[in-house]
């Protein structure tokens, strides 16, 4: 379960995310406007670094962009880095593009492998943690995952789960009933 704090953040994560896509190599469009669709969240076993993937709209384009957050810059990572942002809780957090990150890329395989799905939100409150309902639903399709997998983010979804060959990643949101692929293993 994921306990979130009632924070501010400088810049926000929709900010970080319309600074960094014009340099991200997958990107090619224009940024604009970044309007929040949906996220969902998995837990790193060690309690260390936020795993969190959004799903953004950008001039009509849905992108799922997975990102982690750390309390400390990764090292050798220069390349996955997608800023860094204040914390009003936490501190400095040094946010990444996920797929640059271990330890979400060990947690997506673990999801996908076990057929599971994100993690429980909690909110907390004065009065004790409060569940915030999910903005998605994710869930791994379970099968054998190969030692030498590679993991595939899907950047802009929307190829249906039906055409699924393997072990993945797919979910819904709203506007997307149908499952829909978000990640898979090469």
């Amino acid at each position: 379960m994921a306990i979130l704090h009632r924070a501010t953040l400088a810049p926000t994560k929709t900010e970080l995310i319309a600074a960094w896509l014009p340099h991200a190599p997958w990107f090619d469009g224009e940024v604009g406007s970044v309007e929040p669709v949906g996220a969902y969240r998995f837990d790193d076993p060690a309690g260390e670094v936020g795993i969190e993937s959004h799903l953004v709209v950008v001039a009509g384009r849905t992108l799922h962009v997975p990102l982690t957050y750390r309390a400390a810059p990764l090292a050798d990572a220069e390349e996955w880095l997608v800023g860094r942002t204040e914390h009003s809780v936490l501190g400095t957090r040094w946010v990444y593009d996920a797929v640059g990150d271990p330890v979400y890329v060990a947690e997506l395989l673990r999801v996908i492998r076990d057929a599971d799905g994100q993690v429980e939100l909690l909110v907390e409150t004065p009065d004790g943690p409060e569940r915030r309902e999910p903005t998605m639903d994710v869930r791994g399709t379970g099968g054998a995952v190969p030692a030498d997998a590679r993991v595939v983010v899907v950047r802009e979804p929307g190829q249906a789960a039906g055409d699924l060959d393997g072990p993945a990643l797919t979910g819904t949101w709203a506007g997307q009933p149908a499952p829909a692929m978000l990640a898979h293993l090469a």
